[in-house]
């Protein structure tokens, strides 16, 4: 069983070799499967898939890192690489957005002040 640590080490083309092993292996152990193989292989189809998974999710997790120093500067960010929130969330006002004000409102409030008035206690 290959761990993802021990993955994560690895090179591109380290893993798309340990993917095809492991690919060709899950195909032998079907060919078992069907032929009637002993009943250890048939328990080894299951470790071989999760191993296979594994090796997939640590190389889109490199590709992903890539992309992610690749846009780091840019002006736009791919859209896999933005932050999911919620669609609410990103369409909301952002904070500078939400301080401005129009002229209109701007008007009113230099022309009405909040008055403070003195409480006597």
């Amino acid at each position: 069983m290959v761990k993802a640590y021990e993955l994560r080490g690895n090179s591109k083309e380290d893993l798309v070799k340990s993917l095809e092993e492991q690919r060709k292996e899950l195909s032998e152990l079907h060919v078992a499967k069907v032929t009637g193989g002993a009943a250890s292989k048939i328990a080894k189809i299951k470790s071989v898939r999760k191993n296979i998974a594994r090796i997939l999710t640590v190389y889109n997790q490199q590709q992903k890192d890539g992309l992610r120093k690749a846009s780091a500067n840019a002006k736009y960010v791919p859209k896999d690489l933005r932050s999911k929130k919620t669609r609410a969330m990103r369409r909301a006002l952002t904070a500078a957005e939400r301080k401005n004000k129009t002229s209109k409102q701007k008007k009113k409030e230099a022309a009405f002040p909040n008055l403070k008035y003195a409480v006597k206690a």
